[in-house]
């Protein structure tokens, strides 16, 4: 429904910041903040008891870390998506808050307006990364494939599909991709619909995470 609110907690260690967030975020057209949680550990029980759509994780926390706590919450509670909200660009986090299976990484220093934005579209299934976390799995990726062997894993793809796999991980929409190769829309989707079946994987940024692991960038 046009009217339904996106439901949210906000998870980090310092009070002071997550009620910040939470009092912006609460005013925001179309979002209602249900709960905030102090660490990973807090988080988990909460979207469980309160089955949120959309969960603003901090990376570094005590008792359970933001990646931990991502990793838990994709097996109890695959339909939450789980966006990393921190200070780090750090490349180490970005892998592996992506790794963990995160649906996205921005940093804290966005307008109350933009950050609305992006749990709307993070609602909506629409991974995400702030230029500078973007920034940093580029380089990632572009070492790693500049280690790859001459034949990567990623043999049972068509060459047409890991082209479209290495534009996923490289951050390209599908309108994006689209352009890029002459294709659809719609023929991206599919391209992207067979990649994730082929190679077992569950989303977008899983498949941006098995291009980093097996130097297909």
């Amino acid at each position: 429904m046009a009217d339904e609110l996106v439901r949210v907690i906000v998870v980090d260690d310092q009070r002071l910041i997550r009620e910040s967030i939470a009092s912006l975020l609460d005013i925001q057209p179309g979002i209602t903040v249900v709960g905030t949680a102090g660490d990973g550990r807090a988080a988990v029980d909460l979207v469980l008891t309160l089955s949120p759509d959309v969960v603003l994780m901090d990376v570094r926390m005590p008792t359970m870390d933001g990646n931990e706590a991502v990793a838990v919450l994709r097996g109890l509670a695959p339909a939450c998506r789980v966006v990393m909200l921190t200070t780090f660009d750090d490349e180490e986090y970005v892998v592996e808050a992506l790794r963990a299976g995160a649906g996205g990484y921005l940093l804290k220093d966005r307008p109350a307006r933009e950050l609305a934005g992006a749990v709307r579209l993070a609602h909506a299934g629409v991974v995400q990364f702030d230029p500078a976390a973007a920034a940093r799995l580029a380089a990632v990726l572009t070492r790693t494939a500049a280690r790859a062997p001459a034949e990567p894993a990623g043999h049972a793809l068509t060459s047409r599909e890991v082209e479209v796999l290495r534009l996923v991980a490289a951050g390209s929409t599908n309108r994006e991709i689209a352009r890029r190769l002459y294709l659809s829309e719609g023929t991206v989707k599919n391209h992207i619909s067979r990649i994730l079946g082929r190679l077992g994987l569950r989303d977008r940024t899983q498949a941006a995470v098995y291009a980093h692991d097996h130097g297909l960038l």
